[in-house]
């Protein structure tokens, strides 16, 4: 059962990551001025980008050698928890604070349900 969690949880992540991580790459303009607004420059976000392509990436790369995807869910969650520090420290509410906070739980359960 844990098997199927994880292929889940893996491939939610993949496909929100690969999506989210091309757009900033590209400079989408909706996720730039949101992203600005942290105090991040262009620059910047592109590289948050190419972490999140990298963390699909590597969560796919996990399906073949689980200790590459079970690194990939570890830094996405990292990755997220700087996120929602960010919109913490910038005085955003629930609303903004909740998403990153929940995926930094699925990404962590995608890297439990690698090694259970």
């Amino acid at each position: 059962m844990m098997a199927v969690a994880h292929v889940v949880l893996s491939v939610l992540l993949i496909a929100i990551f690969a999506v989210l991580g091309v757009a900033k790459v590209l400079r989408q303009p909706a996720l730039v001025s949101r992203t600005e607004r942290l105090g991040f420059s262009v620059r910047g976000i592109q590289g948050i980008g190419a972490l999140e392509i990298a963390g699909a990436a590597g969560l796919a790369a996990g399906f073949f050698w689980p200790p590459v995807g079970v690194a990939a869910a570890i830094g996405l969650m990292a990755l997220l928890i700087g996120a929602a520090i960010s919109h913490a420290r910038a005085g955003d509410g629930v609303k903004d604070i909740a998403p990153p906070v929940w995926l930094a739980l699925v990404s962590a359960a995608a890297a439990v349900t690698a090694v259970v």
